[in-house]
């Protein structure tokens, strides 16, 4: 139960950041709030268990790019999620990557204040 309130709070201010995104970049649409809060819960397992399998397979690419890769790795899982979530469309690689760079920063901005 301890472990709850901390996993619930990140969920929050996924949503919230994944919220902010959709009203700033055009590409990125929820058709509800429903998808919206799928797409978040989502969006944290693909972070746990996708993204370090991605960073892992690419590693030769990472450390040539000196981790600048790991921004389309983001874009990637990003992408991927609103391929599972019906309601949450991004039209294209580039909105995915500008939108998975704010949606880092603006969560660990938000993170940063509240925990």
């Amino acid at each position: 139960m301890g472990n709850l309130v901390p996993f619930l709070v990140q969920w929050g201010l996924t949503s919230l950041s994944l919220w902010v995104a959709s009203y700033l970049f055009s590409g990125l649409r929820f058709a509800d709030g429903g998808s919206l809060i799928i797409a978040a819960l989502l969006l944290g397992f693909a972070n746990a268990v996708v993204k370090p399998l991605l960073i892992l397979f690419t590693l030769p690419l990472t450390v040539l790019t000196m981790g600048l890769f790991l921004l389309v790795v983001n874009a990637l899982v990003l992408m991927l999620v609103s391929a599972v979530v019906s309601g949450f469309t991004i039209s294209s690689f580039w909105t995915a990557f500008f939108a998975s760079i704010f949606i880092s920063l603006f969560s660990l901005f938000i993170s940063g204040i509240v925990l």
